[in-house]
Parts: C-alpha cells; sequence; structure tokens
C-alpha cells in the first residue's frame, strides 16, 4: 500500500505555518521538504523523521519503526496532533542540511 496524495496534502495542513512546504514522490513514496529541506519521509500513509540527538528527549515516547526495507530506524511522527509535529520541525529545520545540487551531465 503506498501513500495516498489526500494523505500527503493532510500533512501540509497540519505542519502549515513551519516555512514553505512542498513534497516530491521518491520511488513510490514522498518526502516532504521544509524551506527545500528534506525533513518527513512518508511511506505507507505514516510519517518518519530520522533518529537525530538533538530529537532524543522530544521523541523519547514516540514509536520507532522502517519506512522501507534496508532503511534505518527513524521515530513514527504523531501527524495528527499538529502542535508537537510543529515543534519537531522546528527542531529538525536549522540542523537539517539543504540538499546538494545535482550535477549537470554535459
Amino acid at each position: 500500500m503506498g501513500t495516498t496524495i489526500d494523505f500527503i496534502e493532510y500533512i501540509c495542513d497540519q505542519i502549515a505555518g513551519v516555512g514553505e512546504i512542498h513534497y516530491k514522490k521518491m520511488f513510490g513514496e514522498y518526502m516532504v521538504y521544509v524551506n527545500g529541506k528534506p525533513i518527513l519521509l512518508v511511506c505507507d500513509n505514516a510519517v518518519f523523521v530520522k533518529v537525530l540527538p538533538c530529537l532524543d528527549e522530544t521523541m523519547r515516547e514516540a514509536d520507532k519503526g522502517f519506512p522501507y526495507d534496508g532503511a534505518k530506524e527513524h521515530y513514527v511522527l504523531d501527524i495528527d496532533n499538529a502542535k508537537f509535529s510543529k515543534e519537531v520541525i522546528a527542531i529538525l529545520e536549522p540542523v537539517t542540511p539543504l540538499p546538494k545540487p545535482k550535477k549537470k551531465s554535459k
């Protein structure tokens, strides 16, 4: 079961106001970007964030899971809790680097 576009739009509604939000379909699932930075990984209608030291305290009670086969373990974000989701994004956005520009082939 893949992620539905309705769910992606719901996520964007829940985190509205945290910055410039857009999403991109990748490998049949989605990445949600905030201010051009990859913040949320969405697979099978579940929202995942990287396990990082800056989130240890905030996400201490969160479930963990694997977004896809071969992936590292991630926190599962309760996107239904908009206030909490925005808090997590506020912690992640400053420490997440912008993606490296793709090299153009000649």
